[in-house]
């Protein structure tokens, strides 16, 4: 087994933190926040938990036959998962997080900072949506907003920043050229994952773009991992 270098170890405490943070604040929830929409298109709060957590309740072989239900489709698969298991009650979500604070889980083809991605991401479809306050250290956010902006990543959410620099308002950090959109590096981040933020929480003259209609709160983008329109 190759030794853990010290940069997967730090990681790994980053991530640990995460997933420790987002659980609290899973658990302070009311009952009925569990049934809200998320910022992820079509997924309730319930669905996105299922969904951060899939990875650590599935084994391999699971894994395996539920994608050949879904034909070799990975958004198929885990917009359906997500739904069934979504329909877990809380409780039994929250264990899930809370038993893997430390699993080593890492996207296919990511690392850890990756996961961590993952994770932050998706914390963030959940705390953006219901108006809750959770602050990602900068250390951590800057992990994140190096990663979502690879080639790589930016290909994957397809979000088309063309003239456009996101300028966070918060931390030292900005991103592309041309007019300003500015932002927490936080809801920057969401940007660009291809989420649609609540009103007012962008500035710039491309931020209606960037922000979702009354029409259409609650039915954002995919999550990571997920290309498919209307998928959660």
């Amino acid at each position: 087994m190759t030794p853990a270098t010290a940069e997967d170890v730090s990681l790994m405490e980053a991530v640990a933190a995460q997933r420790r943070e987002l659980a609290a604040l899973l658990g302070g929830l009311a009952p009925e926040a569990w049934d809200r929409p998320s910022l992820c298109a079509d997924w309730r709060v319930r669905d996105v938990v299922a969904h951060v957590t899939m990875p650590f309740r599935y084994s391999t072989r699971r894994f395996i036959t539920e994608m050949i239900k879904a034909h070799g489709n990975f958004d198929r698969m885990a917009d359906r998962c997500a739904r069934r298991d979504g329909q877990a009650s809380p409780d039994e979500l929250l264990a899930a997080l809370c038993q893997n604070e430390r699993n080593p889980w890492k996207p296919p083809g990511g690392g850890l900072a990756a996961a961590l991605t993952h994770d932050v991401i998706h914390g963030q479809d959940i705390t953006v949506a219901l108006d809750v306050t959770h602050l990602v250290p900068e250390e951590r956010l800057r992990i994140v907003l190096a990663t979502i902006t690879t080639p790589k990543s930016l290909k994957h959410f397809g979000t088309d920043l063309t003239g456009i620099e996101l300028r966070a308002s918060d931390i030292d950090w900005s991103f592309g050229s041309g007019a300003p959109l500015s932002g927490s590096g936080q809801d920057l981040a969401l940007v660009l994952c291809a989420r649609k933020l609540p009103a007012g929480r962008l500035r710039g003259a491309s931020s209606a773009r960037f922000t979702a209609s009354q029409s259409s709160a609650g039915r954002a983008s995919p999550p990571i991992g997920q290309r498919r329109a209307g998928a959660g």
